[in-house]
């Protein structure tokens, strides 16, 4: 089974999440509305089952609380992997969102790294800061091992490209996570 279970307590948040990489319950709770529906369509989109409680320092800003979600959403995808053996690997995407287009092109390799492209016409979207897209997408990819690109191809609503850019990621992952049949990782090397 393809699943984890990770708990991080820090004195800024308090996060527990369980993820199935194979589906499930989807159970978000963060305290930040549009984050909650950001991840509950990572979520869907990438057919995970996601329980997820996240309590922060919300009286300062939404910052540590996103950013630490993503700390913990990839060292559980990564501890849901194991070795990564037997999966496709690679991944990538496009969503249209209305007038907003977004990529996604991700390699689950262990070497992590982020290229993120995407200017936000908004500086807030409910409760949650535009920017903390990219706060969330490199402590994900860092923490999950993954080299990952994502670009706002193009767009004007800030809500229409945060969103097609998640669910690009979303489908990228889905894609990436699919079992080849073979027990082993695949790369020339032998190891990811």
């Amino acid at each position: 089974m393809r699943t984890s279970e990770i708990t991080r307590e820090t004195k800024e948040t308090k996060i527990k999440l369980s993820l199935d990489l194979d589906g499930g319950e989807v159970d978000i709770k963060t305290g930040i509305g549009f984050f909650d529906h950001m991840l509950t369509a990572l979520a869907f989109h990438g057919g995970f089952g996601i329980t997820l409680r996240a309590e922060g320092d919300l009286n300062v800003d939404c910052h540590h609380t996103i950013e630490d979600t993503g700390i913990v959403f990839g060292k559980a995808f990564r501890e849901a992997l194991s070795d990564n053996s037997g999966i496709t690997r690679y991944g990538s995407f496009y969503i249209p969102m209305d007038e907003a287009l977004a990529f996604c092109s991700l390699d689950i390799s262990g070497r992590p790294f982020l290229v993120f492209d995407a200017q936000f016409a908004e500086e807030r979207i409910g409760d949650y800061d535009s920017c903390m897209t990219e706060e969330f997408m490199r402590a994900f990819a860092y923490n999950a091992g993954i080299t990952l690109h994502l670009k706002a191809i193009y767009g004007k609503n800030s809500h229409h490209i945060t969103e097609a850019m998640y669910k690009a990621l979303a489908h990228s992952l889905k894609e990436a996570v699919t079992m080849t049949g073979s027990d082993k990782p695949l790369s020339t090397k032998g190891v990811l």
